[in-house]
């Protein structure tokens, strides 16, 4: 069963992410929050595989909420996706930063909102989309290049080849066929590239590496 806590200001909105899901087999919503702090709190409560989170809230936002979450070692399993529009993209940008798992846009379709709990619970970041890809690498390519980070040294090529696979938006079953290995060795790979780098998830592994310049934005095609 995925527990989902959902985080949003405005009640019919809970209501309705709350709707959805619960016609969803395995899929059970454990708490609601109406701001950041409440956020936080009831995820340290319940330690929801998912937490839903409204990135515009008063006091607290969703933003900080997401950081404190992402943070706390104690919280290590929750993954979180922020709801957004498309005009807070620079916001997405960060969140992803933070180590968010991804983003939803408000007007998602009831089954995409599912799919989505989905792949976040299993630790598959919502990179893969193209649109999000896009989002990424446009906000990527306008940090300014920070020095060579010495992390990346002590991965072997391989592992620099799986990372750009990881951060061209391919799932472990993708790039097992790309470079002609089982699913299960490409995603100990990842595992190995993440523990490596010292970063929570894929999302943070698709962040580092255009900050890095190890891929440059549109390397895949966009």
């Amino acid at each position: 069963m995925i527990t989902v806590l959902l985080a949003d200001d405005q009640r019919l909105v809970r209501a309705g992410f709350r709707s959805i899901l619960e016609d969803e087999e395995g899929i059970e919503v454990v708490g609601e929050a109406a701001d950041g702090e409440e956020a936080v709190a009831a995820a340290r409560a319940l330690r929801p595989d998912v937490v839903l989170m409204d990135i515009r809230m008063p006091g607290t936002d969703g933003l900080e909420a997401a950081r404190r979450i992402t943070a706390d070692p104690r919280l290590e399993t929750v993954r979180v996706v922020i709801l957004t529009t498309f005009d807070l993209d620079e916001y997405v940008y960060r969140a992803l930063r933070e180590g968010v798992t991804g983003f939803l846009v408000k007007d998602t379709e009831p089954e995409e909102l599912a799919h989505a709990i989905r792949v976040a619970a299993r630790g598959d970041a919502l990179i893969s989309p193209s649109v999000t890809r896009r989002l990424i690498a446009e906000f990527a390519g306008r940090v300014a290049p920070p020095p060579p980070d010495p992390r990346l040294n002590a991965l072997t090529d391989r592992e620099r080849e799986v990372l750009r696979l990881v951060a061209g938006g391919l799932t472990n079953d993708r790039i097992a066929a790309t470079l002609v290995v089982s699913p299960a060795t490409a995603k100990t790979h990842v595992s190995r590239v993440m523990t490596k780098l010292g970063v929570r998830d894929r999302s943070q592994l698709v962040v580092l590496a255009y900050e890095t310049g190890l891929v440059s934005p549109g390397w895949l095609g966009g």
